[in-house]
């Protein structure tokens, strides 16, 4: 549950759940999230969802603190709907030229190739945010022995659709764009699609994520 809601900035304010990060507590999260976007109170314009906070954004013309706090704070919920989700499947190439870290993350989980896809294919995964880029999405948890920390230097090019792990997490960059997460692998799907203006992401917030191994030949022929 919220544990406190205070200011931010003139015209936003922060609700946080903690500081832990779980799939109960951002759970929670989502929770509050989907309900308010789905009420559409006045003056709310802008609902920004992490792992443990939730960040409200308001027009001051309509609505100010105060107001958008009581309405927060009135939200019972355990009268919610349940809060549904998506299951998506997610192929992934790992061949050679995709899997640009798999050396590393033998070296630093001490596992072999195999057994590092094996562990990553076998699991399923829960989108606790998306961000840092439009529509990538934070996938947990991965289990202790597959957590690598990010790379020392991290890479100023990142392909668009590489799937890469950092720590308990597992990510799909959607765009190029600078990063430093050890990337196992390349989707050929979009997960962001800024051309569909009302719903340009693929993953959002309490989905769930498995990802299915495909070969070269597939990944090629994908869109054919």
């Amino acid at each position: 549950m919220i544990k406190n809601i205070s200011n931010l900035g003139d015209a936003a304010l922060y609700c946080d759940f903690g500081n832990e990060v779980n799939k109960s507590i951002n759970s929670q999260v989502i929770k509050y999230f989907k309900t308010i976007k789905e009420q559409k109170p006045v003056g709310i314009n802008n609902l920004t969802p992490s792992y443990n906070k939730l960040i409200v954004s308001y027009d001051l013309r309509q609505t100010n603190f105060k107001e958008v706090k009581k309405f927060i704070e009135n939200i019972n919920i355990e009268d919610t709907q349940k809060t549904y989700s998506k299951q998506l499947e997610i192929p992934v190439c790992c061949e050679e030229s995709f899997s640009l870290d798999i050396k590393r993350l033998e070296e630093i989980l001490n596992l072999k190739r195999e057994k590092i896809l094996e562990n990553f294919f076998n699991k399923e995964y829960f989108c606790y945010m998306t961000g840092f880029i439009a529509g990538m999405p934070f996938l947990g948890d991965l289990a202790e022995n597959m957590r690598a920390p990010r790379l020392e230097t991290p890479r100023v090019k990142v392909p668009k659709g590489s799937v890469a792990l950092t720590e308990q997490f597992a990510n799909i960059y959607t765009f190029e764009s600078p990063g430093g997460w050890n990337i196992l692998g390349n989707t050929p799907l979009d997960v962001f699609d800024n051309s569909k203006e009302h719903k340009p992401n693929l993953i959002d917030p309490g989905d769930i994520v498995t990802f299915k191994e495909i070969t070269l030949d597939q990944y090629k022929n994908f869109y054919e």
